[in-house]
């Protein structure tokens, strides 16, 4: 059977080996974010005086806490592209519209990102210096609010979750019947994208509050992480890594 894997094997291997070294990363920057802050504590009901306090005292670890968020998102989208490669066999159509949804997905969540560690610091160090600007700098700031669930800000971030359900819609035929930890990710995928879609709707139609979104919205990404945990071991026997 003329396969991807036969027609490119050094590709084949090198994909494997790719997938295997991003989901470690993935697995490796979720330790670290344990340690690193993202917001003021408390951050949805902080006093906006106190989040420009605590951004100007802690401004290195925020910084350093959220280029550990592109860490991961780059990586886990890097285990996502893998796995698209992974079911081109089966259905190469859905292969490359994974893959597309996943590159989307890149962009839908690097630009809060990058503002979070451009933009958010540049910001609450005007506001807080009182330097020229900084009453634009004071009602960006507060647009920019990364506690904030109907936020600017984090507009783009569940953006970037929801083009995640569409990619684990999109794999979790395909990607099924392969192995038994190409089956657990699989279904992990699948709930996580019916899981999203069936809130997106009840948020709609207003069974979801807008100040209760995170509580609702973030708790299926553990799917996420138990997709990549179970493909990780994929992975490491596919492309034989040491």
């Amino acid at each position: 059977m003329n396969t991807l894997a036969t027609r490119y094997p050094v590709l084949d291997a090198q994909m494997h080996r790719f997938g295997f070294w991003a989901a470690i990363v993935v697995l490796a920057s979720g330790v670290i974010a344990m340690f690193l802050p993202l917001d003021v504590p408390n951050g949805f009901a902080a006093d906006h005086a106190d989040r420009i306090l605590w951004l100007s005292a802690n401004k290195g670890a925020f910084i350093a806490g959220w280029v550990n968020q592109i860490v991961a998102m780059v990586s886990l989208s890097g285990v996502f592209f893998a796995m698209a490669w992974l079911i081109g066999d089966k259905n190469p159509l859905r292969a490359v519209l994974a893959a597309l949804v996943v590159l989307l997905s890149v962009v839908a969540f690097i630009i809060p990102k990058f503002m979070a560690v451009w933009t958010i610091p540049a910001l609450a160090q005007a506001v807080s210096s009182g330097a020229a600007g900084s009453e634009l700098a004071d009602s960006l700031l507060r647009l920019l609010n990364v506690s904030v669930p109907f936020s600017l800000y984090t507009s783009f971030d569940y953006l970037g979750f929801w083009l995640y359900a569409v990619f684990g819609l999109l794999v979790v035929v395909p990607l099924f019947g392969q192995t038994a930890t190409t089956k657990v990710a699989a279904v992990s995928l699948g709930l996580f994208g019916l899981g999203f879609h069936a809130l997106l709707a009840a948020y709609w139609m207003g069974a979801v509050a807008p100040a209760d979104i995170e509580g609702y919205f973030l708790w299926p990404s553990v799917l996420l992480l138990i997709a990549v945990i179970a493909i990780v071991f994929y992975f490491k026997k596919a492309g034989n890594t040491p």
